[in-house]
């Protein structure tokens, strides 16, 4: 396999074509290398347009998907990212060459200590991995730490309050919301101390968040 060809196929006909169209997030895929961050029984299949397993029932996101996130929340040089769900660290290097430090949470350990040696072969070293259940609540891995952005790596059913507190004034968190089949990306910006906006960005499905809050529901 040509892999520079595949890797150019996958920006050009997957990506480019998903609205992500930031220049700098377009040459950041030709530098961070996905193969690198792909287990390797499917290394063949890096740049394919699909979620690749990782084990424990968790996957790693689709290349455009992975890519229209970090165009969206848009790191700057001088912003901390808190990141939901380390899985393959891919995202989590992404996030890391924008920014300017990355907190990442693993509910997994075997998954966190992968994607730490992924990291350091990729020469990525402004990131701090956790192991723990960052879904309820987040406050005793992280303390009260605030981010810029905060990406949510699995679905929710609403975005958890616990996490509001952690952003900064005019900060946003990324979160993927609702239930399968009827799942929406979604920005939200803080724009005051305790006023929110929410902006609707495109339809998908991803696996849900462990152990995500979930909203009272009523059986008729």
């Amino acid at each position: 396999m040509d892999i520079e060809q595949a890797r150019y196929n996958m920006v050009e006909q997957q990506i480019r074509t998903w609205e992500v169209l930031d220049q700098q997030v377009l040459n950041l895929l030709f530098t961070i290398k996905r193969e690198q961050f792909v287990p390797p029984a499917y290394r063949a299949i890096a740049f394919t347009d699909m979620e690749i397993p990782l084990g424990h029932d968790q996957f790693m996101m689709s290349p455009k998907l992975e890519a229209r996130i970090l165009q969206e929340v848009a790191p700057k040089s001088t912003e901390s990212v808190l990141e939901i769900g380390t899985g393959s660290g891919y995202l989590t290097a992404l996030l890391a060459s924008r920014a300017n430090r990355v907190t990442s949470i693993e509910y997994y350990a075997d998954l966190s200590s992968q994607a730490a040696e992924r990291l350091q072969a990729a020469g990525i070293t402004n990131v701090s991995l956790l192991v723990g259940d960052a879904a309820t609540p987040p406050g005793s891995l992280i303390q009260d730490q605030q981010y810029d952005v905060i990406v949510l790596t699995g679905s929710v059913p609403l975005v958890p309050e616990a996490y509001l507190s952690h952003l900064t004034l005019g900060g946003r968190i990324f979160a993927i919301v609702g239930d399968a089949p009827a799942m929406k990306a979604e920005l939200i910006d803080k724009t005051g101390e305790a006023t929110f906006a929410t902006t609707e960005l495109f339809e998908t499905v991803i696996s849900p968040l462990i152990h995500a809050p979930q909203p009272s529901r009523f059986d008729f």
